[in-house]
């Protein structure tokens, strides 16, 4: 089996390319290439790999079933609740960059200093706090929403 080129490889054949050239790199490296639709899956799915966490662990700690997990990580169906989002980066142990990418890829805002609430997230996923009870402790106290409140 052919193994992926690396983002960095591609994106240094794109340096050197003229727009001519385009096309045929297009059609040379279309598996190489993300579908927009699944952009959000491929990442998630790369950072749980890389840390060994399965997918069915990531669902149990998010508080959901696996059949609407995959669904949601699929992009199949689409949720309106940011905080699953962010509950499956918090399961996956995501820092702040890898949290703030899922987020964008989803299609959600990135988490934003000036919101009291994701400063508090921001200051949890910062210090490797990645356990819901002790996010909730620290939000509440900030008389803030909890995170894993509205389980699905």
């Amino acid at each position: 089996m052919k193994k992926d080129k690396s983002t960095d490889e591609l994106n240094r054949m794109l340096e050197k390319m003229r727009p001519e050239q385009l096309n045929d790199y297009l059609i040379i490296h279309r598996r190489d290439l993300i579908d927009e639709k699944k952009a959000f899956y491929y990442y998630m799915k790369y950072v749980f790999d890389e840390r060994k966490i399965s997918l069915k662990d990531i669902y149990i700690a998010s508080g959901v079933s696996e059949s609407y997990g995959g669904q949601i990580l699929r992009m199949e169906k689409h949720t309106e609740n940011r905080d699953l989002i962010l509950r499956f980066c918090l399961a996956g142990k995501f820092d702040l960059k890898e949290t703030n990418r899922a987020l964008k890829l989803y299609g959600f805002r990135e988490l934003y200093s000036k919101d009291v609430r994701d400063a508090c997230l921001i200051v949890a996923i910062s210090n490797r706090i990645f356990d819901f009870a002790a996010i909730d402790e620290v939000l509440t106290e900030r008389n803030q929403k909890k995170i894993s409140c509205d389980m699905e």
